[in-house]
């Protein structure tokens, strides 16, 4: 079969990869003038199944409201006369009970541990290298509260059979020497050995071209403004260079899909969250980090890359701007000299912002549609990179009526009731197009 994978990010060039291994003609369609142009350009570097838990949990609401009255807030919401803001809030409250926890925990940890496994499998059979280090990651925690709250994650880790270590301040500094000089500053520490770390936009750039190679096409600087529908199934993809048209089609926009795939009915509570990152040079190797931390207190990631070091983080909701914000800058940069400082060259760093699309119950929407020839993958949030190659290989199999190697229920999106109530309703009418 043709299929036409809208999205050149990660997530879409990861589709391109497994349905060319699958035997189809893939064609990959994208405004930008390259691959990870956009969200995938200067994420925080992790691939971190692990890490994989829900935003909305018992408790986050307090949190939230703490957060919001702190200087260096890891959560910031633009009041907006937004309906899809207001339903992304509503929705992520309710998920914020045990009960939802416990569900949505187990749904992002199958489909993240099935593309840890696949990461795996890929760099075996190609050999790509992007800055890659297979070293776990380490959360830091700042108080003993915090420390006895990851008995919770740890449970989980525990069912599903994923290794970790619970570490004081010695066996943090012992992961991550570089900590020595913020002793004082950390009571102990989650690991978790069997997670990554690299750059992702190296990633891509590099497996794109491993797709070309293997007959996939690239079309880029094309504006999508739409789906085409004929006898109830997607005919083709409307761009400003004309209809492209596919057997199949797998829309992978991330942020931006929820515009094009409202105009044929379907409306998931996929929402932009902005988030941010600064790109340091390592001036004193000895002190720098040699993997990933997760800074808990702040929600800020530092990532070892070669010679570089990625610090990224925060959330901020306040729909599709991509301004630069400074206090976003100041909040980055205080977790990077608070505990690295002296590793890096902090005279320097190049700022840098992108929205990640995220869904109120943090598992990603992927899978079939109502159209049974449209595929959804997108709504990865920040485990965009660490979902990509699991998420992926799940939709080239149900592309190629495959059985996928994981369970489906909970991953598509018929878990929203409402997602194609706008398409089954009478009186519905495409809504005026808008461009990407």
């Amino acid at each position: 079969m043709h299929i036409a994978v809208i999205g050149s990010g990660v997530i879409g060039t990861t589709t391109a990869w497994y349905l060319a291994r699958q035997g189809h003609e893939v064609t990959v369609i994208d405004r930008h003038d390259g691959a990870a142009l956009e969200t995938s350009y200067a994420n925080a570097g992790q691939i971190s199944p692990g890490y994989a838990t829900p935003w909305a949990a018992p408790g986050i609401p307090l949190k939230a409201l703490k957060w919001m009255l702190s200087e260096h807030s890891p959560l910031v919401i633009r009041p907006r006369l937004d309906r899809d803001l207001f339903r992304f809030l509503y929705m992520m409250l309710a998920n914020c009970d045990a009960k939802h926890y416990a569900l949505n925990k187990e749904r992002m940890l199958r489909i993240a541990e099935y593309s840890r496994r696949a990461f795996t499998e890929l760099r075996a059979e190609t050999g790509i290298s992007y800055d890659d280090r297979q070293r776990g990651t380490l959360q830091i925690f700042r108080n003993e509260k915090q420390l006895d709250g990851c008995r919770k994650d740890t449970e989980v880790l525990d069912r599903f059979g994923i290794p970790y270590e619970v570490l004081d301040v010695d066996g943090c500094i012992a992961a991550e020497p570089g900590l020595s000089a913020s002793r004082e500053k950390i009571v102990g520490g989650l690991r978790l050995p069997l997670d990554e770390t690299g750059d992702c936009f190296k990633f891509t750039r590099r497996l794109a071209a491993l797709c070309q190679t293997n007959g996939v096409t690239f079309e880029h600087g094309i504006n999508v403004s739409g789906l085409s529908i004929g006898g109830g199934r997607v005919d083709g993809v409307e761009t400003d260079r004309g209809v492209i048209r596919a057997d199949a089609y797998v829309m992978a926009l991330g942020s931006y899909s929820t515009r094009i795939l409202r105009r044929v009915g379907i409306d998931i509570p996929v929402y932009p969250v902005k988030g941010y990152s600064i790109t340091l040079d390592v001036v004193r190797p000895e002190l720098a980090p040699v993997s990933t931390l997760m800074d808990e207190t702040y929600k800020v990631a530092i990532t070892r890359l070669a010679d570089r070091v990625r610090v990224a983080g925060t959330a901020e909701l306040g729909g599709f701007d991509l301004a630069l914000n400074e206090s976003r800058r100041r909040t980055i940069r205080h977790v990077a000299t608070d505990l690295f400082g002296e590793a890096v060259d902090m005279s320097e760093d190049r700022f840098w912002t992108g929205l990640r699309p995220m869904t109120p119950d943090s598992t990603p929407v992927v899978g079939a549609t109502p159209y049974g020839n449209l595929f959804l993958n997108t709504g990865h949030g920040t485990l965009g990179w660490t979902m990509s190659c699991g998420s992926s290989r799940f939709v080239a199999d149900l592309v190629s009526g495959r059985r996928p190697e994981i369970e489906r229920d909970g991953l598509e999106m018929n878990r929203y009731a409402f997602a194609d109530r706008v398409r089954r309703a009478r009186a519905w009418r495409p809504a005026p197009a808008t461009s990407h």
